[in-house]
């Protein structure tokens, strides 16, 4: 693990590798807690692989369609079996991966539990991920709204907030995405990009190195890497 830079970052819903990549190679990563909730990201949504190509699957919300909820106060809506309709969705997509049945009994809790809140659920599917990969580092959220946030012992804090979205159609300039045998690799060709859940899936423990090859071309550039904010 890269241990030079920290970054900050809002929380995504089961994370793209793109997201993960700089996430998994940080010392600390500071998760933004005081923003307002914004339509059409990765906060409530996610990107998986399906027989038919990508397959997005994403959470309703009780008040989050409003641009103005604080983001921990945004609630999960359960009007309609979502949660039944994610993990057969994950089923169908990864029930044939290397990996499926090692890491299965471990996520599908996550699907039976009713989570009142959306921060509170996306956080615990990324404590998941991040032990699955092997990831020590440590999480950090803010306290208060800022352009900046204070970075201790010199360490800079690259802010990663809105730098990735599922509507953009550019990949971020510091990703490089590494293939690896995905489960529809035959029908699709490679998906990159996917969330995390795909990777730890397919590739397992190798799912580090994967993260570590995706960001090093790139991030260690001054030219590419994003503003930091010290």
């Amino acid at each position: 693990m890269n241990a030079q830079f920290n970054i900050l970052a809002e929380l995504p819903y089961l994370p793209p590798v793109s997201w993960m990549a700089p996430a998994w190679q940080s010392a600390v990563l500071w998760l933004e807690a005081c923003e307002s909730f914004q339509k059409g990201s990765y906060r409530n949504r996610c990107h998986i692989a399906g027989p038919n190509s990508i397959q997005r699957l994403s959470i309703p919300l009780q008040k989050g369609k409003h641009q103005q909820t604080p983001i921990r106060d945004v609630r999960i809506a359960y009007e309609e079996p979502w949660q039944q309709v994610h993990w057969r969705s994950i089923q169908a997509g990864y029930g044939n991966a290397p990996y499926f049945e090692y890491y299965a009994e471990d996520l599908a809790p996550f699907y039976q539990k009713r989570y009142s809140f959306l921060f509170d659920f996306n956080l615990e599917l990324l404590h998941f991920l991040f032990k699955k990969t092997g990831w020590n580092g440590d999480v950090r959220f803010t306290e208060t709204w800022s352009d900046q946030i204070s970075s201790p012992a010199d360490t800079p804090v690259v802010d990663f907030r809105n730098k990735i979205s599922p509507k953009a159609s550019i990949r971020p300039h510091w990703f490089q995405p590494i293939p690896y045998a995905q489960v529809f690799t035959e029908r699709h060709g490679f998906l990159p990009d996917l969330s995390a859940l795909d990777l730890l899936f397919c590739c397992g423990k190798q799912s580090a190195a994967v993260l570590s090859q995706s960001l090093a071309d790139h991030f260690n550039s001054t030219n590419t890497r994003p503003s930091s904010s010290a």
